[in-house]
């Protein structure tokens, strides 16, 4: 059984940061952001030493985010 990480601690959604976005608390980075450098290559490690400001936990908290809101997309089929 797989367990979801309770991201909530760690992404917030403020209108006043990047136009509403979901970021890292205490970043103006967006949880797309981090997905972006994931999906272009970049390691967990990498993604820390640029963000030292960043835990683990801060790119596992984008990641369930991510997954969660995947889960909630509702399809639609085709006519």
């Amino acid at each position: 059984m797989v367990v979801s990480m309770d991201y909530r601690d760690r992404i917030v959604i403020d209108p006043e940061i990047r136009f509403g976005k979901p970021c890292v608390r205490g970043t103006r980075v967006t949880v797309g952001d981090v997905l972006s450098y994931l999906a272009s290559g970049m390691s967990e490690r990498q993604i820390l030493a640029d963000f030292p400001q960043f835990k683990s936990e801060d790119i596992r908290a984008c990641l369930a985010f991510a997954a969660e809101r995947e889960r909630r997309i509702v399809c639609i089929p085709a006519a």
